[in-house]
């Protein structure tokens, strides 16, 4: 990518491409068409997603032991600590595995669409954020219904504006 002011960003270079040899000129032109292409931002996103899920589920599952009974309603401190242990950390591993897999989703559907949208368009605006909001809240609503599918809509795509719309604005 090119960022102004950076090495090999074109800015006050002259020649070849700041002393880069025609194979790292290849190499970079070949990154940089794999990290614009629809399929890459998807994976990464559904990554991102899967780690910052994972992370989440963590945190929260940590917070559920704030009694002394168990999802399944049975004493867990009449339990010997290594049992406590054990069960504490195998709930918080299904918990945390359960955001994460709900996150890439996510984020691989609206990274996906967004991208083909912004594709289709060629352009780069609020509209595009707007419409695979609506696209992805669909989706992850459809089983539930098309009330639900509706509501999800509406809502994902209200969510993205806010956020599309927040990044947008000019920094002073």
């Amino acid at each position: 990518m090119s960022f102004p002011g950076m090495p090999g960003s074109g800015v006050g270079v002259t020649g070849d491409a700041a002393g880069m040899s025609n194979q790292e000129q290849a190499m970079v032109k070949t990154m940089q068409a794999a990290m614009e292409s629809c399929a890459a931002k998807t994976v990464m996103s559904g990554g991102a997603g899967f780690v910052l899920g994972g992370a989440f589920g963590l945190f929260m599952s940590s917070m559920s032991y704030d009694t002394p009974l168990s999802a399944q309603g049975q004493q867990l401190t009449d339990l010997p600590i290594r049992e406590q242990l054990r069960r504490g950390f195998k709930d918080m591993g299904v918990r945390s595995y359960s955001s994460a897999k709900n996150f890439a989703l996510v984020g691989a559907i609206f990274a996906g669409t967004e991208c083909c949208i912004e594709g289709y368009r060629a352009r780069n605006d609020l509209k595009n954020g707007i419409a695979a909001g609506c696209i992805t809240g669909g989706i992850l609503g459809a089983k539930a219904g098309p009330q639900a599918a509706g509501v999800g809509c509406v809502g994902f795509a209200a969510f993205s504006a806010a956020i599309d719309y927040y990044m947008r604005m000019p920094s002073d």
